[in-house]
C-alpha cells in the first residue's frame, strides 16, 4: 500500500479534523495520500494510481468512493460520519484499529454487486455509469406518471404506467427500493430488483431478477416532458423520449473493507428495525 485517496465528506464538521489524524496516520507507516472534497453531486473522478479509498461520510460518500473505485479493483475503507451508516460500516472510534487490520493484510472484505447503465439514444451512447445502489428513472417533477417499456434479455416484460421505476442492487434493496415496498436482498445474493413507483396497475409488483439479466427500458412518449435517471441519488441525468436505458450486472464488484454478514444483519435489526416482534 503506496498511496490513498482520502474523500472528505465537507458536509460533516468532523470530517476534517478526522482527514488530518488519519493523514497523519498514514505519513507514519509511510503512505503517501491526497484529499479529494465531496458535496453529494460531485463530478465522477479518476482514482488511477491509488492503491486504496478512505471515505468520510456516510453511505452516500461510500456510494461515490464504489462507483470510481471500482474501475480499478481499489478497496474502500469506510469511515461512518453519517445518521444511517449501513454500508459504511466502521466507527469512527475504531478507525485506527480497523484501518491497522486492513493495513497488515488481515482485513475481511465484502463483496457488492454492482450495475452497469447505459443510455442509448439513436443508437448512439450518451450516458455511462456505475451504480452501487440503485438507478431510478422518473418524472422530474414528483407525483407525475410516465410510460416505460421493459425488456429482458431482448423479451418484453412490462409496459409500466407509473410514477418511476427502481433498479436496485441487493445493497441498494435496503434503501429507496425498501421505501417503495420492495423486497429486501441479502447483499451476498446475485441478483437485482425492480421496483416500481406508485404504479397506475395493482398487478405491477417488484421482482426479483436473476443476475444474466440484461435489461432494456425505453421511454414513451407520456404527458410528462421533464424525465430523469439518476444513478445512487447523486448523478441526474435528463432522458428524452425514444432513448434506451440499458443495465446489467458488471463484471467488477465493489470491494468494502471491514464489512461482514453478521454486520449487515445487525445494521438490519438495529437501523431497519427487521426484528419480527416491538423491542425484540
Amino acid at each position: 500500500m503506496k498511496k490513498a485517496l482520502i474523500i472528505i465528506n465537507v458536509s460533516k464538521d468532523e470530517s476534517m479534523t478526522l482527514a488530518q489524524e488519519i493523514a497523519a496516520y498514514l505519513t507514519k507507516k509511510g503512505v503517501q495520500h491526497e484529499f479529494l472534497s465531496f458535496d453529494g453531486f460531485v463530478d465522477n473522478t479518476d482514482f488511477k494510481g491509488f492503491d486504496f479509498v478512505i471515505s468520510l461520510g456516510g453511505d452516500g460518500t461510500v456510494l461515490y468512493a464504489a462507483r470510481n473505485a471500482s474501475k480499478y479493483g481499489l478497496p474502500v475503507f469506510p469511515v461512518n460520519l453519517g445518521e444511517f451508516g449501513f454500508i459504511a460500516s466502521v466507527q469512527p472510534e475504531d478507525w485506527q484499529k480497523e484501518l491497522k487490520v486492513f493495513m497488515d493484510g488481515k482485513a475481511l472484505f465484502e463483496k457488492r454487486s454492482m450495475l452497469k447503465i447505459d443510455v442509448l439514444r439513436e443508437g448512439k451512447k450518451v450516458y455511462s455509469s456505475l451504480s452501487l445502489n440503485d438507478a431510478v428513472i422518473s418524472a422530474e417533477r414528483g407525483v407525475s406518471t410516465i410510460m416505460l417499456s421493459v425488456k429482458r434479455n431482448s423479451l418484453p416484460l412490462c409496459r409500466l404506467k407509473a410514477d418511476g421505476l427502481i433498479v436496485a442492487t441487493p445493497t441498494g434493496s435496503t434503501a429507496y427500493s425498501a421505501a417503495a415496498g420492495g423486497p429486501i436482498v441479502s447483499p451476498e445474493v446475485e441478483a437485482f430488483v425492480l421496483t416500481p413507483l406508485n404504479s397506475f396497475s395493482l398487478s405491477s409488483r417488484p421482482i426479483v431478477l436473476s443476475p444474466d439479466s440484461k435489461l432494456e427500458i425505453s421511454i414513451e412518449k407520456s404527458r410528462i416532458k421533464g424525465i430523469c435517471l439518476t444513478v445512487d441519488g447523486q448523478e441526474p441525468f435528463a432522458l428524452n423520449y425514444g432513448d434506451i436505458i440499458t443495465i446489467v450486472m458488471n463484471k467488477k464488484k465493489a470491494l468494502l473493507v471491514a464489512g461482514s454478514e453478521e454486520k449487515f444483519y445487525n445494521a438490519l435489526r438495529s437501523k431497519l428495525n427487521w426484528s419480527g416482534v416491538p423491542h425484540a
